[in-house]
């Protein structure tokens, strides 16, 4: 959690110190109060320095005062002609010095070429995860699937497709990335290992993909894949992404008049761990579904399974209902704010975010571009799964979509295993536990 206590916001270590100093002359209260009214000014108002003293606008707009912040503050206004203590415009000028370097800015060396951040890989363990990955793919896929209770069965008919059969079928499917005819050799090859329990036309996946009671299944199991590394992500980020369909669909674009036609597309609204970029939670809510108003459904996903010390997202999450979820959470949620945003009411989470942002800006941007993980998971999902599906209906491209995150958490699960050294269970509980199935209650 942040610390709440103004003082520490936006100052340096000498500023923080003659602020907390004068608290104790003049008495808490009464300058807590005039701190804030010194960082509203500082974020709201326009603080200039015009060579021997900074320009300090009043808080109502109508004048300007002139202010020193040396070893013998001065300022013009009635405030401080009456104390003699330091007042709201030499603490807000204060923090304007404080961050931005007394008005001026750094030198720009014109020779000097920037290094860019290299990060460190183990080529010998990624080597071996690549290496064995289609195998140990099938192991843990299996392993998942037996975890799936399967439904009661109809005494009268056909006996149905086992659905661990569906699920493995269909993620196996998915995670190829061939055909449904050309699948035909990887399902024997499944069969043949003891995977499926029976041999299956490939055509047949295709229906199963079709079917909404596998659509809750393999949301469950998504979150259920993710559980073998909740003791190492702590910190998380939301996003959302496309994926196109061989559907075309046509629309009017009122700004040039015109007709316009184009690739149909599944929005998939997903939060991911920064470490490891394993997906926690996966919402399928329709193409022009607001990013905001998912927030809430994935971190509260998330948070049943992670403890959640922080989230960063972009600016198109950014609600008072979200920063305050994180925080009851015990966490902090690092959103940038916008231009027309303000402080708001005094003592909120939205009000103190809005101060560390505007007053310790490269401290909460190196928090915030953590949120770039969330970019790089849906990056490895394309490029390994495609940035396509093959479905041609609403619920089957839906499934399609569920199962291409399902097989990115399976294939960090098993690179984690080798590079982490963790423990490939995604049934045990929090106990140590090894339930016998998982119930899905939907699922008919």
């Amino acid at each position: 959690m942040l610390p709440v206590n103004p003082t520490n916001i936006g100052c340096s270590n000498k500023n923080a110190t003659l602020i907390a100093h004068s608290v104790v002359l003049m008495g808490g209260v009464e300058m807590e109060l005039r701190e804030l009214k010194a960082l509203e000014l500082a974020a709201r108002s326009k603080i200039t320095f015009d060579g021997s003293a900074w320009i300090v606008p009043s808080q109502s707009g109508n004048g300007r005062y002139r202010v020193t912040i040396g070893s013998e503050p001065f300022c013009e206004c009635d405030a401080f002609q009456l104390r003699k203590q330091p007042c709201k415009h030499v603490l807000a000028a204060r923090l304007v010095h404080a961050r931005d370097g007394g008005g001026t800015g750094p030198e720009i060396v014109v020779d000097e070429v920037p290094k860019k951040k290299t990060y460190k890989q183990n080529w010998p363990v990624y080597d071996r995860a690549q290496m064995t990955e289609k195998d140990r793919f099938q192991e843990l896929l299996y392993e998942l699937c037996r975890g799936i209770q399967e439904p009661a069965k109809n005494p009268l008919g056909r006996t149905p497709t086992p659905l661990a059969d569906q699920v493995f079928a269909s993620a196996f499917k998915v995670f190829s990335t061939v055909s449904l005819r050309r699948f035909g050799c990887d399902l024997r090859d499944a069969h043949a290992k003891g995977y499926l329990t029976t041999l299956m036309n490939p055509v047949t996946v295709g229906r199963y993909l079709e079917s909404e009671s596998l659509t809750p299944v393999l949301e469950n199991l998504i979150v259920q894949s993710s559980l073998p590394l909740r003791t190492i992500e702590t910190v998380f980020a939301p996003d959302s992404t496309g994926f196109s369909t061989s559907r075309f669909v046509r629309w009017y674009d009122e700004k040039y008049g015109t007709e316009r036609s184009g690739h149909d597309w599944v929005k998939a609204h997903a939060i991911c761990g920064v470490k490891t970029n394993i997906v926690t939670a996966v919402q399928i809510a329709g193409q022009n579904a607001s990013d905001c108003p998912m927030f809430k459904p994935l971190v509260e996903t998330t948070a049943k399974n992670f403890t959640v010390t922080a989230v960063t997202a972009d600016k198109g999450y950014l609600s008072r209902e979200n920063l305050e979820l994180v925080d009851g959470m015990n966490g902090t949620a690092f959103v940038p704010f916008k231009t027309n945003s303000v402080a708001g009411e005094a003592g909120t989470v939205w009000e103190r975010m809005f101060h560390f942002y505007n007053f310790k800006r490269d401290e909460f941007l190196n928090r915030y571009h953590a949120r770039s993980n969330i970019e790089s998971t849906f990056a490895m999902i394309k490029a390994k799964f495609r940035d396509h599906v093959r479905s041609k209906t609403d619920v089957a491209m839906k499934n399609e979509v569920l199962c291409k995150f399902l097989c990115h958490n399976i294939v960090v699960v098993h690179q984690s295993i080798l590079e982490l050294g963790i423990e490939g269970e995604f049934w045990k509980d929090k106990d140590g536990q090894l339930p016998t199935v998982l119930k899905f209650p939907n699922a008919v």
